[in-house]
């Protein structure tokens, strides 16, 4: 299925083509603060409608993932990292998907906190 989503403002948009299985709720810092669901999938799966050049991006800790957001209305609808093999691969914030019903799929939690 292909999706489409979009920081609040638009500046920041993709499309997404996947089966959201399930979407995972993080604990850990970042996540709780921004209220992530994250959908996770290879990031060749996800096409920017925008230069990369146009995302702003933050990186802490082990600075592994590139959490990309907004630089005019600050929303955060995906990031960029590698999986545990080296995979190039993408974390989407399912509340950034436009028309979507969250409800309707599984949140598997995971405890970011304590690693």
């Amino acid at each position: 299925m292909k999706y489409e989503g979009s920081c609040h403002c638009g500046k920041i948009a993709y499309e997404v083509e996947g089966e959201i299985d399930s979407l995972l709720e993080c604990n850990c810092s970042i996540c709780s603060k921004r209220g992530y669901l994250l959908w996770f999938l290879p990031r060749d799966a996800v096409r920017l409608k925008m230069p990369e050049s146009e995302l702003s991006t933050y990186r802490f800790n082990k600075k592994m993932i590139k959490h990309h957001f907004c630089p005019v209305c600050g929303c955060a609808p995906l990031g960029f990292g590698l999986d545990g093999k080296g995979n190039e691969m993408a974390a989407i914030n399912a509340r950034c998907i436009n028309n979507i019903d969250l409800s309707q799929f599984k949140i598997n939690f995971y405890d970011g906190r304590s690693l």
